[in-house]
């Protein structure tokens, strides 16, 4: 099997910053204590502050639909349901 790769950013509405920042920290950590997943990076870009840069792998696809699963149900889910998604996947 593959690993999953996504590779991309975020654009955060500016109403949004401040609470996307924080509940960054708890999907952080829940991401990286998902089965399979192998690396979850997300970086604020030092030239736009409402830009966060995204890297995520997973070992398979089924280790990477169960995070997308978790992540619609969860309050990053609605934190960020108004965030910009720019997204590559790769397998």
């Amino acid at each position: 099997m593959a690993n999953v790769t996504l590779k991309g950013y975020i654009l955060v509405p500016e109403k949004d910053l401040q609470e996307v920042r924080r509940e960054l920290i708890n999907h952080r950590r829940l991401t990286l204590d998902e089965p399979g997943c192998i690396s979850f990076i997300v970086t604020e870009n030092a030239e736009n502050p409402l830009r966060f840069d995204v890297f995520e792998e997973f070992v398979d696809r089924q280790a990477f639909a169960l995070h997308q699963a978790r992540v619609r149900a969860s309050r990053w889910g609605q934190v960020s349901v108004d965030v910009t998604r720019h997204y590559e996947i790769f397998e």
